[in-house]
């Protein structure tokens, strides 16, 4: 505005009369006649309210200002974001803009209550919509605060932009069309769906597919892993499997997660095939470590993976020459699909999982805790010393759950050093208040990699372990002999546990210092 202008050049209002340049040179109009206002509206399509802000201006910008991608017009009125699903709708007689979080068949215009109807093109996406709450990260009810109590001078871009400045950090979980899938190929068939390998033609890479089958109406599986994705996909996120986002397959109408490819497999695959050559003071550690991280990433956003074994472990891997050192390679989990926050109060009915991998106390009726990952962990870290799965060698029945209830582990091997055994048992101590934190695991672990604690006993061990594999007394192909009743893909046990819970464990658990239980 110029030095003379002191009232608004609509209503005629003093304006600010200070000496804040900023404030003077952007606020031409009062507070009166530029009006931004939001409010909670009920959908004409859900029975469920969404917010709506309104601006007193045409929304010109061509990217959207939560995620910086670039939105999509469905008309010269209308546009939205793919990724973050917010929709712009303006009315081309008072060149004004409605903002829609939410899935709504119309939006009306706040000045000259004209109705527009609002698309945007994808019946997938707004199922999507229905079904989650991906707008919680932008803290609207504090913004709507924000506006009942600004004064009479104000700077309205400013206010505008303050919507976004509490963003999520975690990259949104797109929208892919599966048009952009080819040369799809079935890999493994899990829990929940089935495991495809693809390529991506826009980015001209190969990546997991992961479909949950019969999951036309939203499979609560489905979304649940791609909430989990995106509240433990932030920052410290190296070593979760990245998502990338979802599509819908049009033919069988299935949901379908989008993954990045960890081409060298899971953790059991690795150790089968290289278990002869995973040194003690070298790669056990280093692997045991990052696993350790990426748990505590979880940990840390207050959720717990609850279906956590080697097969939810991947190994990736650059081709650079400078990722030859195998301290560059990463390991990563994937599979929330179980996964969910630990204030959830919803009871388990479901029990999904590898019975050697579960924590006794879920035999018992206890739900799933940050613990019983915990007590998941000890079975890997017993995994890296072996090269073979947990009770391998035995059905997977009420009869191990009975022997898992009663005291039994695997046994330990010859060349673990006793402070890693002893990290271990407690790991899978069958109380699970007794169990340490991830926290505390991946301190622990840390000092014997980086501080060279026990670095002789780690030392001893390796020469121990060399000796042993050449008399073929461990290791995958000596050791392993899989029962055809041992199942290692995750799978209902609700009845199992039923049967256990109503029945007393027939002796108390008690550990030794070596040979396990």
């Amino acid at each position: 505005m110029i030095e003379s202008e002191k009232d608004c050049v609509l209503c005629g209002k003093s304006l600010y009369q200070g000496n804040d340049k900023k404030i003077t040179r952007q606020c031409k109009l009062c507070s009166d006649c530029y009006l931004i206002s939001s409010e909670y509206i009920e959908s004409t399509l859900v029975k469920k309210k969404i917010f709506i802000l309104y601006l007193p201006w045409w929304h010109v910008d061509f990217w959207c200002k939560n995620c910086l991608s670039e939105l999509i017009f469905t008309s010269d009125c209308q546009k939205y974001c793919e990724h973050c699903l917010i929709f712009y709708v303006g009315c081309r007689y008072c060149l004004t803009t409605n903002i829609v979080f939410g899935l709504t068949g119309q939006t009306q215009c706040k000045k000259c209550k004209r109705i527009s109807l609002v698309k945007n093109g994808d019946r997938e996406l707004d199922d999507f919509l229905l079904n989650s709450n991906i707008y919680d990260n932008l803290k609207l009810s504090e913004f709507m605060n924000t506006v009942k109590s600004i004064d009479k001078y104000f700077d309205p871009l400013s206010l505008f932009n303050s919507i976004f400045e509490k963003k999520s950090i975690i990259e949104p979980i797109k929208w892919i069309p599966y048009s952009q899938f080819t040369n799809v190929k079935e890999m493994t068939r899990g829990g929940f769906g089935i495991i495809y390998q693809a390529t991506w033609l826009s980015n001209n890479e190969t990546v997991i597919l992961k479909r949950f089958e019969d999951s036309k109406n939203i499979d609560k599986y489905f979304l649940n892993e791609l909430k989990s994705f995106q509240y433990c996909f932030g920052l410290d996120n190296e070593h979760i499997i990245k998502p990338y986002g979802f599509t819908k397959d049009a033919e069988l109408e299935d949901y379908i997660l989008v993954m990045k490819y960890a081409a060298e497999g899971d953790l059991h695959k690795y150790l089968q095939n290289n278990f002869a050559k995973i040194t003690w003071d070298k790669q056990k550690l280093d692997i045991l470590w990052q696993i350790s991280k990426g748990l505590e990433t979880i940990h840390n956003k207050d959720f717990m993976h609850r279906d956590f074994h080697s097969g939810n472990i991947l190994f990736d891997c650059s081709s650079d020459e400078e990722w030859e050192d195998n301290n560059y390679f990463q390991w990563k989990i994937t599979d929330l699909g179980l996964s969910q926050s630990v204030n959830n109060k919803l009871s388990n009915n479901e029990i999904y999982g590898v019975i050697p991998y579960i924590a006794p106390e879920i035999f018992k009726g206890s739900k799933f805790s940050k613990e019983t990952d915990i007590y998941s962990f000890g079975m890997i870290m017993w995994e890296l010393t072996t090269g073979c799965k947990p009770f391998a060698n035995v059905e997977h029945s009420i009869s191990l759950i009975f022997k898992i209830l009663d005291g039994e582990r695997p046994k330990i091997t010859e060349d673990t050093p006793e402070c890693y055994a002893n990290l271990m048992k407690s790991c899978w101590h069958s109380d699970p208040q007794k169990r340490p934190s991830i926290k505390k695991i991946r301190f622990t672990i840390g000092n014997w990699i980086f501080k060279n604690k026990n670095n002789e006993v780690f030392n001893q061990a390796e020469e121990k372990r060399i000796e042993l594999v050449k008399l073929k007394k461990i290791g995958p192909e000596f050791t392993e002999n899989r029962h055809s009743e041992a199942i290692y893909t995750s799978r209902l046990l609700s009845a199992l546990i039923s049967k256990c819970a109503s029945t007393n464990s027939s002796s108390s658990i008690s550990f030794d210092n070596k040979n396990g239980i």
